[in-house]
């Protein structure tokens, strides 16, 4: 038979045999999902300004993009909530790949925000003193210099600046906005490393302790690889229990409530071990995100090594998109599994909560602290996890919104206290702190009072909600030792204040740097959220309340 016959065959056997006919276009909503196309568009004008702008202005170019970039995403945000895409109009984008509902609208206005007041502390040149007649930040001078090398020196004789790290912020905030609002395994995987690989670069760019700062990067990169890892065989493992990796089927599979049944997946429907273990590796992923015991060895040293500034968007919008994650995960793809996953939900939230609050007391630097604290802190979001009720997703959002803010302006207010070797970190450094610079002590006092949790702060109002969701979605023995924990947290935050009110300031102590606009900006808007939240909560529970509703 000739070629010509055999391929006519073929196609004719083809045509027959192909019931699809055409492959269909993907249908995408761009409007939908504007915020996250902004910023990723302006991530990759800022590598093209890298390779096509004069060095001496890239660092204002950059800082101008990212700015407009970050408030022109926030405004989208703000268009679509009002458009009714948080209520009415929530449905699911890009071909079933993101949901647009009032969960993924109200943590991606939170992360927009949180990103855009980090900026400020990243863009920070005046609090070090000027290398060669040039200003310098927090970041090396230039980051592929071996620390110490003659080659260092030079970067730094010549006033070079790493301005890279502006579109590392915009492209670890595209993956943040996508990771809560993903509705497929996939889309959640690639959002989960799209944001983790800037924050290992931006954790090894320290200028001063480069050294420290490329080890907490590795440490940080070395676990988030295994974590990664992890969440990778859980979602393989639910493909191959539900024969999808879409939030919506895997969910109607472990309800069997699933139509058109095939015998492979009648087969693989039985088997429930490969749905508790994929489930529990994907959510062990998502809780490494979130820093919670005994995912949480690399936060301390990360915490302690990265830049400070870094550190500070990294504890509040990390968090942010990680808990968005988790509470989809849990309350859309495995509600069937509520009675397996609570009693897991409840033993990690208690150890959490207490690890937290317990090993923060033994802390003598004060990131160290602010690292522990923060586990702390995760533990006390679970909570609110655990109530599996509507109000409970509402506390963890308002929660969310509210610790992402003081923990910024706690940490910009650590890049102020400096010694000859910059920051001074040590507690015994800031003995006396309140009497050498009063406003500065107080305005870090008014954000330890938040992280303690005591009224007219948002610390109280964001605990209040969640404490109050868990003990309605029965939970209550948990809310007694999360007021146990609050009690021991708070030991070592007022002695914070104690030490730097009561002590004596030491001859040779540290100074407190003058910043320029916008590390003040970054820390007014942190004492005004503080503030404005703990004295009237209540619109901004109403909203949280509002945008508390997943879309199936």
């Amino acid at each position: 038979m000739s070629a010509t016959a055999v391929h006519s065959l073929w196609t004719t056997a083809a045509t027959a045999a192909d019931p699809i006919g055409k492959i269909d276009a993907p249908k995408i909503e761009y409007g939908q999902l504007s915020p996250t196309l902004i910023i990723i568009g302006a991530a990759i004008i800022g590598i093209l300004i890298e390779a096509f702008v004069p060095r001496r202005s890239r660092y204002y170019v950059q800082m101008f993009l990212s700015v407009v970039a970050l408030v022109a995403a926030f405004a989208a945000v703000v268009a679509l909530a009002a458009g009714g895409y948080g209520t009415t109009k929530a449905g699911i984008a890009a071909m079933g790949a993101i949901a647009v509902d009032g969960p993924a609208l109200f943590l991606q206005g939170t992360i927009l925000l949180a990103a855009l007041v980090g900026l400020f502390t990243f863009a920070e040149r005046r609090l070090d003193p000027q290398a060669h007649g040039n200003r310098v930040d927090s970041f090396a001078a230039q980051a592929a210099a071996v620390p110490g090398s003659e080659s260092e020196q030079k970067a730094v004789k010549a006033g070079f600046t790493t301005t890279e790290v502006f579109p590392l912020l915009l492209f670890a905030v595209a993956g943040m906005l996508i990771f809560p609002a993903a509705n497929d395994l996939l889309t959640l995987f690639v959002a989960l490393e799209v944001f983790s690989l800037p924050l290992y670069l931006l954790c090894a760019l320290a200028r001063r302790k480069r050294l420290m700062s490329q080890e907490a990067a590795v440490k940080y990169f070395l676990l988030g690889a295994f974590a990664s890892a992890f969440t990778l065989f859980g979602i393989a493992l639910l493909y191959g229990y539900a024969g999808s990796m879409s939030y919506g089927t895997i969910a109607s599979v472990v309800d069997s409530t699933v139509q058109n049944v095939t015998p492979a997946l009648a087969d693989t429907m039985g088997n429930d071990a490969l749905l508790l273990v994929g489930s529990a590796l994907i959510v062990m992923g998502l809780l490494f995100k979130v820093g919670a015991v005994p995912f949480h060895m690399w936060t301390p040293d990360v915490y302690q090594g990265a830049p400070t500034p870094v550190t500070g968007f990294m504890a509040a919008a990390t968090k942010v998109a990680a808990f968005g994650a988790l509470l989809r995960i849990l309350y859309v793809v495995l509600p069937g599994l509520r009675w397996d996953w609570r009693p897991v939900m409840w033993a990690v939230a208690i150890v959490t909560m207490l690890a937290g609050a317990i090993v923060a007391i033994t802390q003598t630097d004060i990131k160290r602290l602010l690292a522990y604290s923060s586990i702390a802190h995760a533990g006390f979001i679970l909570a609110g996890v655990i109530a599996t009720t509507p109000e409970g997703i509402s506390s963890v959002l308002f929660y969310l919104a509210a610790y992402s803010f003081v923990t910024i302006g706690a940490f910009a207010v650590v890049t102020l206290v400096r010694d000859a070797g910059g920051e001074a970190t040590h507690l015994s450094k800031w003995a006396g702190l309140g009497r050498r610079s009063p406003l500065v002590a107080a305005v870090f006092a008014v954000f330890l009072l938040a992280f303690a949790g005591i009224p007219l702060t948002s610390g109280f109002s964001g605990k209040f909600a969640v404490f109050k969701a868990a003990a309605e979605g029965g939970a209550a023995p948990l809310v007694v030792i999360g007021v146990i924990s609050s009690a021991i947290a708070a030991f070592f935050y007022i002695r914070v204040i104690v030490l730097m009110f009561f002590s004596e300031p030491r001859p040779e102590g540290p100074t407190v740097a003058v910043p320029s606009p916008l590390t003040m900006t970054a820390i007014g808007v942190g004492v005004a959220v503080t503030v404005v939240l703990g004295v009237a909560p209540q619109y901004f529970l109403d909203l949280a309340g509002q945008a508390g509703v997943f879309v199936r």
